[in-house]
């Protein structure tokens, strides 16, 4: 039996693995289900990544590279892919060598995120070639395949501006930004370099209604206030709308926040199965790489606790929820013996208003808040005020 099996080699699973083995653990095991461990960042050959975490300003091959180097010593399975988790840290597994039974005293589960493809966004119009996501377009610049010249990006996340980058750096030219909200989902100025910088106009208030051609993409229809228009293109990019990857987790029976969509912890990254961890952006969408590796070796400290007897037993966790604009929050539970007890969450639509957290009904903080639903919002609870209470509702009114 491993002592901790981590299923996914992206930031947060190989922080997470470096932690574990900085802690004397000599039995640890990555699943990946890619043919190469480092996760996203290998596919995003632009500047941007380790900032936050390696505090170093690199291209994303470099960067998953760094982490792969920083998690010598852990065991790293590529081309390996989890179909179901048992209770206890039974987890079954698909290779090339085929199906097989893996069985861990902890599992920590750090799959990441999917973006949201064609399908689910119910955009109509004819099924050409050149429609893809951003991984899926990242993934074919960096094997140096070039599937359109100007396409489209759909969407403005932060994600949307790294696809951007990426068909620059392929000599492809996007010819415009699409995005359905009245202003763009990442930070400005991210418009106006996108604009000034890159020659990309951003298209906001503006739907894309339908993808046009046969054999491949020869145009899409935009909508603006009621207006429809034609732009020429020859592939269009999904971008961002990301969800947690956590159907195994979901079909397996742990806890699934439906806020999130991720699942269900409390402050020690604990499921509703105390064999099994969680962290990085499966926990819900989605965070800079930094974020996800910070949460990662969180969950490894509190793993190696785990390990040694050292956790606070699960049972008697104070439960979190959400109202009024919140979409979630996470942790959704409380053990209030150990501090900090730091939340985080995000707004369903962008709101201004006043954040309040009740522990039971009384109001413990209370502040005025001004928020969007792309921005996370940070709270911290002192234990003392949560004494001998049951539930905290964390509200935005």
């Amino acid at each position: 039996m491993r002592s901790v099996t981590i299923i996914g080699a992206g930031p947060a699973g190989l922080s997470a693995a470096r932690v574990l083995v900085a802690n004397g653990l000599r039995d640890v095991l990555v699943l990946e289900r890619n043919p190469e461990p480092g996760g996203l960042p290998r596919f995003c050959d632009h500047l941007g990544w380790g900032v936050l975490d390696l505090h170093r300003l690199w291209r994303g091959p470099r960067y998953a590279r760094e982490l792969v180097r920083r998690a010598a010593g852990a065991e790293i399975r590529t081309n390996v892919t989890v179909t179901g988790f048992e209770p206890g840290g039974r987890i079954r597994v698909t290779s090339l060598d085929g199906p097989a039974v893996i069985e861990s005293q902890i599992v920590l589960i750090a799959t990441g995120i999917r973006e949201t493809p064609r399908g689910p966004r119910l955009v109509s119009g004819t099924r050409p070639w050149g429609v893809t996501t951003t991984g899926a377009f990242q993934e074919m610049a960096q094997a140096g395949q070039v599937p359109f010249r100007k396409p489209v990006i759909i969407g403005s996340e932060l994600v949307s501006f790294s696809a951007i980058m990426t068909a620059r750096h392929a000599g492809i030219r996007p010819v415009a930004m699409v995005e359905a909200n009245a202003r763009i989902t990442a930070r400005r100025p991210g418009d106006l370099i996108a604009r000034h910088v890159f020659g990309v106009p951003v298209l906001t208030a503006t739907r894309l209604v339908e993808i046009r051609g046969l054999d491949r993409v020869e145009s899409v229809i935009v909508e603006h206030e009621g207006a429809r228009r034609e732009i020429a293109c020859d592939g269009v990019v999904f971008t961002g709308a990301f969800v947690p990857e956590a159907f195994v987790a979901k079909t397996s029976g742990l806890a699934i926040d439906p806020g999130s969509g991720g699942p269900a912890i409390d402050n020690f990254y604990r499921c509703s199965d105390p064999s099994y961890f969680a962290a990085g952006n499966v926990l819900r969408p989605v965070e800079h790489s930094g974020v996800a590796a910070a949460e990662g070796a969180r969950a490894a400290a509190a793993i190696a606790m785990a390990l040694r007897d050292g956790l606070p037993s699960p049972g008697g966790a104070i439960a979190v929820s959400v109202g009024g604009a919140m979409r979630y929050v996470y942790p959704q539970r409380l053990i209030v013996e150990h501090l900090p007890l730091r939340l985080f969450g995000r707004a369903a639509a962008a709101h201004q208003g006043r954040l309040r957290i009740l522990a039971d009904d009384a109001v413990i903080a209370s502040r005025p808040i001004s928020v969007l639903p792309e921005r996370r919002i940070a709270m911290t609870i002192p234990a003392g005020d949560l004494a001998g209470r049951h539930a905290v509702s964390i509200l935005l009114d």
